[in-house]
């Protein structure tokens, strides 16, 4: 499946994020590599500012805390380090965004599991699927492209496309 078909989906999670984070909720995000850099990518456009002036929206970046991921990694195993921190700061009605060029990353599907066990909502933006990642989340974005590089480009497509929806709908004007 082309980005372009799956576009529609990236929209209406700007505005579901949108309604969540106008509500007080917040948005985890974690994914590994290059993944976690566009993990952080998207939590910095929303605590900062993207392309408008607005307030600050609460969005952490789960691999951010190195000593919490080494603690965690260390004293419970790498698999955990990411479930263990939706554990801690996830409520019900948030998002966690799971970024994964493989889509098999073993610490990225177990956080998806542990957001929906705890009632968070769960997106997958990943590499080819069918895969691991989008089949635990509720909903995912897969990017069909033969080389990890690709798909790192177009999930930066995909976070930027989220960010802006999230300000139309929360009606910022551009800068």
């Amino acid at each position: 499946m082309r980005f372009r078909d799956q576009v529609p989906t990236v929209e209406a999670w700007g505005r579901r994020l949108a309604r969540v984070l106008r509500a007080g909720g917040r948005l985890l995000a974690c994914g590994n590599g290059g993944s976690a850099a566009e993990a952080q990518h998207l939590t910095a456009e929303l605590v900062g500012r993207f392309e408008g002036e607005r307030c600050p929206l609460s969005a952490i970046p789960l691999h951010g805390d190195a000593s919490s991921v080494t603690a965690i990694g260390n004293d419970y195993g790498p698999v955990t380090v990411f479930e263990r921190q939706v554990q801690a700061h996830g409520r019900p009605g948030d998002v966690l965004v799971c970024l994964s060029t493989s889509g098999r990353s073993p610490n990225v599907v177990a956080a998806a599991h542990r957001a929906r066990r705890l009632g968070l909502s769960a997106w997958a933006v990943t590499g080819p699927g069918p895969n691991p990642l989008a089949e635990a989340c509720d909903d995912a974005v897969t990017v069909e492209a033969g080389a990890a590089s690709t798909v790192q480009e177009i999930h930066l497509a995909a976070v930027h496309l989220l960010c802006g929806v999230v300000d139309e709908t929360l009606g910022v004007a551009d800068a």
